[in-house]
């Protein structure tokens, strides 16, 4: 597989929410607002990549019987070092509040300690470091989809900025619930599998 193949596959044809059905929880609980999913995206998107690049350095050194430890290991202590980056800024600082149990919660990310075991465990440092990031990015594509039209049309608004209220529009709080979130995977997924059963026709 070449490196524009690693890059692309994880964000199109093998995206780690759509097609692996991985890291769902997180899709649905992060994804009330756009700040909060952004925010969430570049996190796992990091700590995928990071963890990934350190655990392919270390993947001739590490004893077999002790591999998952180092990996939790490795993982958490990118977590750590993402969580405090977000409590430094002003900007982050309240988002980094709503989501704090979720940023913790993404040591045990399927996607993170998945493609760390696929793919950076047999392979070099730098196409495991584009791996994690591919993987990071097709997994923040999701969210970032979602999460905007649930807050357009659950709040009305798109960053916080009001789009839809000021239009007389009436905000539907179903949206913002997680069986809506659910739905809206549902209809990505079906997009996602037609386009490509046209195209393996074409």
């Amino acid at each position: 597989m070449t490196l524009k193949e690693t890059f692309l596959n994880p964000i199109l044809k093998g995206n780690p929410i759509t097609v692996l059905v991985l890291g769902i929880c997180s899709s649905l609980a992060v994804t009330v607002t756009l700040k909060g999913a952004l925010v969430m995206a570049l996190s796992v998107t990091v700590v995928c990549g990071l963890s990934s690049l350190v655990m392919s350095l270390l993947r001739k050194g590490i004893p077999n019987r002790v591999r998952i430890i180092v990996q939790l290991v490795v993982v958490a202590m990118m977590v750590i070092l993402v969580d405090q980056i977000l409590k430094s800024f002003e900007a982050t600082y309240a988002i980094d509040k709503q989501l704090s149990v979720y940023i913790g919660l993404i040591i045990t990310n399927c996607i993170v300690m998945g493609r760390i075991e696929a793919f950076a465990l047999g392979n070099k440092p730098w196409p495991s470091f584009l791996d994690g990031v591919a993987n990071g990015t097709g997994y923040g594509l999701i969210l970032i989809i979602v999460a905007f039209f649930r807050e357009l049309l659950g709040s009305g608004t798109l960053f916080g900025i009001d789009i839809l209220n000021r239009l007389g529009y009436v905000p539907n709080n179903l949206v913002i619930l997680p069986p809506f979130a659910l739905i809206l995977l549902g209809c990505i997924v079906w997009v996602q599998r037609s386009i490509q059963k046209d195209l393996q026709e074409k």
